[in-house]
């Protein structure tokens, strides 16, 4: 489709002037183009969007619903720090264009929502979310959220909350990736101003819900002051539920199979928009 030629033209352009700059992070694009609106907070799902799910709608959805705003906003956030080499496998401008279907497919979710319409907010174009489509160099996310706050996209003070899942909480405490200390003191930055969104991922891996949850509360008991993490910090992290035991799982990675071997799945893998775009333009033709 044309329309959608012209979009993967328009990030790609985007993309270069981003990657080209001094900038660490940038918001690309706003739907709707409204820079007029002030938030007090910033909702961040910083992920590889390869290609967005319905996973990411319900987390989306659920942490919007969570806490009535008049205008709640929304950075789906890509981090394109290995833009020197091939995307794969789907490039950064095809992940650009999800992102952007997937803000509108979201926002269009949200307002068929009856959720949305109990907190007392009309249907009407303006109480539905911002959503800006960010890129960041940084490939930490400490530094990420440091880059968001420092640059010139939002007003000052702005909270923000990172809706992230267990397996990203699991990174973020682990002192390795703070070097050359190895301690978690860098993680005062992000803990004195912003706060974690966690879904909770009972797994084989991850452990169950009591394991996920003494996680958090042995951060309270002070169990890792020794490494330089401070108990106040298990009070602006919130774990929530994911998706239920009897649920299909979703994921980028089933989406990218289903697209090659099953692509009815996509109804209930994808949302609407992103499956008319990988259907039609095919960005993962050559491999998954």
């Amino acid at each position: 489709m044309s329309s959608f030629q012209a979009l993967r033209t328009q990030y790609a352009s985007l993309l270069k002037r981003f990657l080209a700059s001094t900038k660490d992070f940038d918001v690309l694009t706003t739907i709707p183009p409204d820079h007029s609106a002030e938030s007090e907070t910033l909702y961040v799902l910083d992920s590889s969007f390869n290609p967005p799910t319905r996973a990411h709608l319900r987390i989306a959805t659920t942490a919007l619903l969570e806490k009535p705003q008049p205008r709640p906003r929304l950075l789906l956030l890509l981090a394109t720090q290995n833009a020197d080499k091939p995307s794969k496998p789907a490039s950064f401008e095809d992940r650009l264009v999800m992102m952007e279907l997937f803000a509108r497919d979201l926002r269009s979710h949200l307002a068929s929502t009856p959720a949305y319409s109990a907190l007392g907010l009309t249907h009407t174009v303006e109480s539905l979310p911002l959503i800006d489509i960010g890129v960041t160099k940084k490939p930490y996310f400490v530094d990420k959220a440091v880059a968001i706050e420092t640059s010139d996209s939002y007003p000052v003070p702005l909270e923000q909350i990172h809706l992230v899942g267990y397996d990203t909480l699991i990174r973020i405490f682990n002192s390795k990736y703070y070097p050359p200390e190895h301690t978690l003191k860098p993680l005062e930055t992000l803990f004195s101003k912003h706060r974690l969104r966690v879904t909770m991922r009972p797994s084989g891996e991850w452990g169950g819900r009591e394991e996920q949850e003494e996680f958090v509360a042995a951060l309270a008991r002070g169990d890792r002051e020794n490494e330089g993490g401070h108990k106040e910090w298990a009070q602006r992290i919130k774990l929530v539920n994911g998706r239920a035991p009897t649920d299909e799982p979703v994921s980028s990675t089933r989406a990218r199979e289903a697209i090659q071997s099953a692509p009815q799945d996509l109804d209930f893998l994808v949302p609407d928009q992103v499956r008319q775009f990988v259907l039609s333009e095919n960005p993962y033709a050559g491999g998954s």
